[in-house]
């Protein structure tokens, strides 16, 4: 299904010159003379390559539907990341190219969504918030707010990300995984 300039939003997969990409950003372009353009910052999905490209009404876009399955991560080894279907239990090992974004959430055992196209794995979607374990971090000054009163934290996974000042080791806290960004922190 062809789709026009105005049906494109962040987040949709699309078919463009025979390859699948995500949208991460758009801005329509409408110009005084000439035809509107969409000037759009696309990820392409085999490769994780992220490029800007112009998209014209003349150019050939069509929706990609993606079918959603229930998935589990299993474990890493190497560079490979092994998950395996809820339902079928069938095990599917993909290289971490196509996990980079991500591996920061994850833990072995947790639930994620994988997204085909065709019948073949293209994207692995996280929860939207994960509950990580903060496993180094700075002591916070009180009385310190000039930085913003944020420090940052490294969690169990590796991933850093920036925690309000009464944060320690040991705490668990929930990031958004859309943002990477602290959301609370939750009791033990």
């Amino acid at each position: 299904m062809a789709l026009s300039l105005g049906d494109i939003t962040r987040g949709m997969t699309i078919l463009y010159k025979g390859e699948l990409y995500e949208v991460l950003e758009f801005e329509h372009v409408k110009r005084a003379r000439g035809s509107a353009f969409v000037r759009a910052k696309l990820k392409e999905l085999k490769t994780g390559r992220v490029f800007t490209e112009t998209l014209r009404e003349s150019d050939t876009i069509e929706h990609a539907f993606l079918e959603t399955r229930p998935l589990q991560y299993l474990y890493q080894s190497g560079g490979t990341y092994v998950f395996m279907d809820k339902e079928t239990y069938e095990q599917y090992e993909l290289p971490a190219s196509m996990v980079e974004d991500i591996k920061g959430y994850l833990l072995e055992g947790m639930d994620v969504q994988g997204l085909f196209y065709q019948g073949k794995i293209v994207k692995i979607k996280p929860p939207t918030f994960v509950v990580l374990a903060v496993v180094d971090t700075p002591p916070g000054v009180k009385g310190d707010t000039a930085t913003g009163g944020e420090k940052p934290a490294t969690l169990e996974t590796g991933l850093v990300v920036k925690v309000p000042l009464f944060v320690k080791a040991g705490d668990k806290i929930k990031v958004d995984t859309r943002t990477g960004a602290y959301v609370e922190r939750v009791s033990q």
